[in-house]
Parts: structure tokens; sequence; C-alpha cells
């Protein structure tokens, strides 16, 4: 069946002229109850709806919908100052590594990677080595400037924030500034986070390795065991060493009783027939 210009069926077999769909959907002033009409009305976007008295006016730019607060910061910002600790360059050395030997420890087969990933080690070596102030430990870049450091999108810096801050090993505190807007009224804004980098005792799932076992006897590295006090001090004396070094050999050992003992006696007789 066609239809004319004007939405009516052009069918000479009709009995009487009905109208298309189409002629519903270009007229917005037929029933109220027509399913059709609501339906077309229904699935306007939001910006082509009319506005209503006394209500602002919806943007029409696609993606532009924005916050009426008066002070658009997020809720958890805090505008007093930061206090920051002081963190050593090898402290952040070590926790990078340790930081390393957890994604090692947590990666699984067929996966790239551990828990922390490829991109959050990338965030946390630009935090650790880039933006941290060793001396006083202040830590406070924005997304942007991390972003760049560590070759990744911004997006992929907030996953990656947001996967340390899970695992324990970074925390963050949001800050705000008060300021003036344009008409001279107080608001605040928006400032970069504060980081810490935290140790590794607080990781969630981070387990220390074990200590490394002592050499094996008479392998390298194994040390030969020194001889006690008293077989030192009789080497010596046979080297041709004087009475009073023997002695003081004796007295270098407080733990060795017999040795301080023997020491004080001979020390006494010598003073006795001097």
């Amino acid at each position: 069946m066609s239809y004319d210009h004007q939405g009516t069926s052009l069918d000479p077999f009709a009995g009487e002229r009905t109208e298309s769909k189409a002629s519903l959907y270009r007229d917005l002033h037929r029933e109220p109850n027509d399913p059709d009409r609501c339906r077309y009305q229904c699935a306007q976007p939001l910006a082509n709806l009319l506005a209503l008295p006394g209500l602002p006016s919806v943007p029409r730019e696609a993606g532009s919908l924005k916050t009426q607060a008066a002070w658009p910061v997020w809720r958890d910002s805090v505008a007093k100052k930061i206090r920051f600790a002081p963190l050593s360059k090898k402290e952040a050395a070590k926790r990078w590594h340790k930081a390393r030997r957890f994604d090692r420890q947590t990666h699984t087969a067929g996966k790239h990677g551990g828990v922390i990933g490829r991109t959050g080690l990338a965030v946390l070596y630009v935090l650790l080595f880039d933006f941290l102030d060793y001396a006083s430990g202040r830590l406070d870049p924005s997304y942007d400037a991390i972003a760049r450091k560590a070759g990744v999108c911004r997006r992929a810096v907030a996953g990656a924030l947001k996967r340390l801050r899970d695992l324990g090993l970074l925390h963050w505190q949001r800050r705000c500034r008060e300021a003036m807007d344009q008409l001279g009224r107080f608001c605040l804004k928006q400032e970069t986070n504060a980081y810490a980098v935290l140790p590794s005792t607080q990781w969630r799932g981070y387990f220390e390795p074990p200590p490394a076992p002592a050499p094996a006897p008479g392998t390298w590295g194994d040390h030969p065991p020194l001889p006690d006090q008293l077989a030192q001090a009789l080497a010596d004396r046979a080297g041709g060493d004087s009475e009073r070094a023997v002695l003081m050999r004796l007295s270098d050992d407080p733990a060795d009783n017999l040795a301080c003992a023997l020491a004080k006696l001979f020390g006494h007789v010598m003073t006795v027939k001097a």
C-alpha cells in the first residue's frame, strides 16, 4: 500500500481514506491517548522536550548535562592542609620491588601479570620515582600528569589508582581550596588528590617470602667457626705477644665468663708482682 505526501492511503479499493502511522508521527496534536503518539513522544531526546515553567531548560549539547551544585567538588574533599610523611628513596625502591613481587605472586596461567597489572605497576613507578618528594613526602600529581609520564590514557590511570587502593598499596585524600567566583562569591575549587604509598604490611594478599637458608657447611659462603678466647690467647702467646696483650685478648668477649675470670686473676697477680 502506498501513501501520498500527506500520509493518506492511495489504495483505490479502500472504502475510506485511511491514514498511515507516518502522519501520526508528524502530527503532534492528535488524540493524547493515541499509543503511537505516546511512543513517539517518549522516544524523543530529553533536550527536545519543552522546559516546564520556572525550571531551567536542559542543555542541547550532547553530554553537556552539568551539575547544579553551588560548589562542584567531591563530597569527601577537605580544604585543610595535608600533612605528608617523608619517604626515603631507598624505602621507595624497596616498596617498588615488593610490589613487583606481589604481582608475580598473584600471577595466573594464561593471563598478563597479576592483581596489580602492567598499568598499575607503571602508575606506581611514576608515583614513586617521578612525582614523590622524598624529603617532604609530597605526592599530589594530576591524572593528566600521571598519564603523560606512564604513557597511558587518563581512564587507565583512574582504573590503576582504584586497583592500587583496593589492594592496600595506595591511599589518597581528595582536596579542595577556597576561592571566589566571577561575581566575587565564596566557592570551593577542586584540587589534585594527595597520595601516600603504604607499607607492605597493609597490602591485602601479600606475604613476605621466607628467608634464604644458610649455606651448607663446607660450601661457598660458609665461614669457618672462630676459636674461643682461650685458644686465641694461647695462639697469641705462642706467637710472641706480651702477657698484657694476652690478658686483653682474654677480656675481649664479655660473654666468655671463664676467659674474663682468668684475665682478672692474672691481671691481679701481675699487679702484685710489680
